[in-house]
């Protein structure tokens, strides 16, 4: 609707010529002003709402295709047939080692995924065909991942000092004495950062360090997030006063609006899909992890939206845990940092400044030509990201 009523808004001032356009789009717009001057100035506006209404009847059949589609996640991964290896109120730890082919093999070589606080963790086994811990546990792995869970009564009032040096650091500590000594580190996302901080908060516990479009300057691609973030600030307080924790409808249209035309996108291309193909069973599994986020406390939801968004407290060297400085500099283990080209949710420009930040002689950067998302379940997730992280985890450094 938006898009119908800006358009017919804008044809006025673009019959006058008067509609300025980015350079890239001029020859088209000179070339489209030439073809409708031989119709009439209702026929021209009758056809642009033919050609709204078209594409938001096809976003429609999208989404009620998606609704009936009958794609339900099996009982497998974090739900079902994987076992808890650790848990402490909401927080679970997923063993994948219990897929490997050779358990006696995958037993010292653990290693810890660690995804967002804000989605569930089975981004990283979407499903038995697009999932990151899976492939591991094929390559003699042992993946173990965190699942942080729906806060309850325990994480009712932590921040991200409670989640970083109690939780996170806790599952290091037991997984390297499990693992009899450091073990590496993959953290996604938001994951990512908490990842790094509880690396420097306890360096001996972490062998290597692999960090999954990880943000850390909020500011480096321009004020665009942060306005978002600043506009949004001021309602925050009332309504954590009203909600125990920030709802995820809050969250999902937070970033919603850095691309709000994507949605209708991407359910216009669902709805033209076969509802038995492999890639209609693949967005439904994606959309539906996508909807079933997980709501953040009061205390992250200021950490994260006020103190990264708005003062990028992590880039100015501002941001601590426990009262220790995360200073990406002070990192003592190899670091693999994996930057898609083509991320809209972490820019690569923020996910960059925190490379440049690490130690010179411990940092290797990848670079997929994928999106934020694109990059752990995409159909080239395995030949650009998987297999490139496991070389470098196996000692053999990717090609940048």
């Amino acid at each position: 609707m938006t898009s119908w009523l800006s358009s017919r808004a804008a044809l006025p001032i673009f019959l006058k010529q008067l509609l300025p356009w980015k350079p890239e789009l001029k020859e088209q717009a000179e070339n489209l002003l030439r073809e409708i001057e031989a119709f009439h100035p209702d026929d021209i506006a009758q056809a642009l709402d033919r050609v709204a209404f078209d594409r938001h009847a096809g976003f429609h059949d999208g989404v009620r295709s998606y609704q009936r589609h009958p794609y339900r996640r099996p009982r497998d991964g974090a739900d079902g047939d994987i076992p808890v290896i650790w848990e402490d109120g909401s927080t679970r730890v997923y063993d994948y080692g219990a897929l490997s082919p050779d358990d006696d093999q995958a037993a010292g070589k653990y290693v810890l995924l660690v995804p967002s606080l804000v989605n569930r963790g089975y981004i990283l086994d979407l499903n038995e065909k697009r999932s990151f811990a899976r492939y591991l546990a094929k390559c003699g792995y042992r993946p173990l991942l965190v699942e942080w869970g729906y806060p309850g009564l325990d994480e009712a009032n932590f921040g991200l000092d409670d989640y970083i040096a109690a939780r996170l650091v806790t599952i290091l500590q037991d997984v390297a004495d499990m693992n009899g000594g450091p073990v590496p580190v993959v953290g996604y996302c938001m994951g990512g950062v908490l990842a790094l901080a509880a690396t420097l908060l306890d360096p001996a516990q972490v062998s290597k360090l692999v960090l999954l479009a990880t943000p850390w300057d909020f500011m480096a691609a321009g004020p665009t997030q942060s306005r978002i973030a600043a506009a949004f600030a001021p309602s925050l307080p009332h309504m954590l006063a009203i909600h125990d924790t920030l709802p995820v409808d809050v969250l999902q249209s937070l970033f919603a609006s850095l691309d709000p035309f994507m949605i209708g996108e991407k359910f216009r291309r669902f709805g033209q899909m076969a509802t038995d193909s492999t890639r209609a069973h693949d967005f439904v599994a994606l959309e539906d992890w996508l909807n079933d986020g997980v709501p953040l406390t009061r205390r992250v939801s200021v950490d994260c939206l006020i103190g990264w968004y708005v003062e990028n407290k992590p880039a100015k060297g501002e941001w601590q845990i426990d009262s220790i400085d995360i200073n990406p500099a002070d990192l003592s283990c190899p670091v693999l940092a994996v930057i898609p080209e083509n991320d809209r949710i972490v820019p690569p420009e923020s996910a960059q400044a925190l490379f440049d930040a690490f130690p010179e002689d411990l940092r290797t950067e990848l670079h997929p030509s994928s999106g934020h998302i694109g990059m752990m379940v995409g159909s080239r997730a395995e030949k650009s990201t998987w297999e490139p992280v496991a070389k470098w985890l196996a000692g053999d450094r990717p090609v940048p």
